[in-house]
């Protein structure tokens, strides 16, 4: 049962594939599925003791600034999740922290893509210097928010990604996990068939 009998990438593009497999259903039936295979991502819920930080930036897709949490992809292959979170919190928010814990990991449309975004707490937080921001980052802004307000903000449609706002509740629930949890769901056909080359554009 749930078999796949064939397989073949209908589109290769720089940060995503789609995928079309056979599957054999309940009962024998052979149905197809198109997957859209994903990097996986990182996002950072970056706690001050009273804030978190935002990031709002230009998402095409949705043709809108969407408020977000410091975020990018799993596309370097080999690399540990939690480096690319603290990649992430430096070249969107001019961050670093001293202590990372994982709160959740979230499967963002698992009816169609494999992507999952792992989300980390990081406190003890410092400034530190940035790159120069280029594309949709040169256009970003950063602001500081309670969790209370954030939560305020989600309730009000303010924040609609999916990412932020499962990583800010869990993040008010204060529930945590040890940094090294394995990442079980980590996405792996495309990073496998790319060797870890792609365009960072989350």
């Amino acid at each position: 049962m749930y078999e796949i009998t064939d397989s073949r990438v209908l589109l290769d593009a720089a940060i995503i594939a789609v995928r079309r497999d056979a599957v054999t259903m309940p009962g024998g039936r052979s149905a197809h599925r198109e997957i859209v295979e994903h990097f996986g991502a990182v996002a950072v819920v970056a706690h001050d003791g009273e804030r978190l930080a935002l990031v709002r930036q230009y998402r095409h897709p949705l043709g809108r600034r969407l408020w977000e949490l410091p975020a990018g992809l799993l596309d370097i292959a080999g690399e540990d999740a939690v480096d690319a979170a603290r990649r992430e919190l430096m070249e969107e928010a001019g961050l670093s922290a001293r202590r990372w814990e994982m709160l959740l990991d979230v499967a963002t449309s698992p009816g169609v893509s494999d992507e999952v975004t792992r989300v980390y707490l990081a406190t003890g937080l410092a400034p530190t210097p940035r790159p120069e921001p280029r594309d949709e980052e040169a256009d970003m802004e950063l602001a500081w928010v309670t969790l209370a307000q954030a939560k305020e903000m989600i309730l009000r449609g303010e924040i609609v990604n999916a990412v932020a706002v499962a990583g800010i509740f869990a993040a008010a629930e204060g529930m945590t996990r040890p940094v090294d949890t394995p990442f079980a769901l980590r996405p792996q056909a495309l990073v496998r068939r790319r060797g870890g080359s792609g365009a960072d554009m989350a």
